[in-house]
């Protein structure tokens, strides 16, 4: 460990790794938080799985993967959002084909791009050692974006993250504020993919959220641990796989993993002793 905190104070990539992971958790608390309350994980796993297409022809094209990734995953959320509003009984297929299709388009690019990249790798299976300054930048204001437009739009969100019907009786604009929550999804996905990457990214932003679902009611609060949480996590498998030469991603999601296992079956056991504890 003392290895670790001397690396830290000299090493540049281990400083932007963790400094990632902080700013990562932010975007998580707050976005995976509104994904386990509304019930929408599948949502945001199409979303992220469909990133692939738009990284690949970004690739392909000669141009920023990110870029790629950004544009993709709002069109994902926005096509998600409307199909879920407007055609119900066909949301599942819609996704599937999404994901199916973002993968299997993703992969066509990748293969036609001559030479093999690196970098590519990273995004699907996340190397958060390899986040670059600029990277950073982007995280800070993706960050700021998604935490300003919560400050703004909280109560709508709030509102119908609950009870859309009551939602549309306060005359609120359910239609409008879905596809906004789901924005705000696609980029904490892009977030994400920089830290465990692309394949194991549904993990990192439901499972801390998941976490402090067991604990607070307030969306607020489940929030705030939500991110503690997440910063835990990131830094110590950053830790875990610096020290032992593993993946960071897998590392990170295997912690949050097990954490969350470990969580679920306290509740458990503390429910049933509630209950034995209450008089007939």
């Amino acid at each position: 460990m003392t290895e670790l905190f001397n690396a830290l104070l000299t090493q540049n990539f281990l400083q932007n790794a963790l400094l990632g992971g902080l700013l990562a958790s932010v975007a998580c608390g707050i976005a995976g938080s509104y994904v386990v309350v509304k019930r929408i994980g599948y949502m945001a796993g199409g979303i992220a799985h469909a990133v692939l297409g738009g990284m690949g022809l970004a690739y392909y094209l000669g141009r920023s993967p990110l870029a790629g990734a950004i544009a993709t995953a709002l069109l994902a959320a926005l096509i998600i959002g409307w199909v879920s509003l407007c055609w119900r009984k066909q949301e599942d297929t819609t996704i599937s084909a999404l994901w199916a299709v973002g993968m299997a388009s993703g992969i066509l690019f990748i293969s036609a791009t001559p030479g093999y990249n690196v970098d590519l790798m990273s995004y699907l299976f996340g190397n958060i050692l390899m986040i670059p300054n600029h990277s950073l930048q982007l995280i800070f204001w993706l960050d700021l974006g998604i935490v300003l437009m919560v400050l703004l739009f909280y109560k709508p969100l709030l509102a119908i993250c609950f009870d859309e019907e009551f939602a549309e009786l306060r005359q609120v604009p359910v239609r409008l504020f879905t596809l906004l929550l789901l924005c705000l999804v696609a980029l904490t996905v892009v977030i994400l993919i920089q830290v465990v990457g692309l394949i194991m990214v549904i993990a990192l932003l439901t499972l801390p959220a998941a976490i402090a679902n067991h604990f607070v009611a307030s969306l607020g609060r489940m929030m705030l641990i939500a991110m503690a949480l997440g910063m835990l996590f990131t830094s110590g498998g950053l830790a875990l796989s610096y020290q032992h030469d593993l993946p960071s991603g897998a590392v990170t999601v295997l912690l949050t993993g097990a954490a969350y296992l470990l969580t679920t079956v306290g509740k458990v056991l503390r429910d049933r002793w509630q209950r034995r504890q209450r008089p007939a």
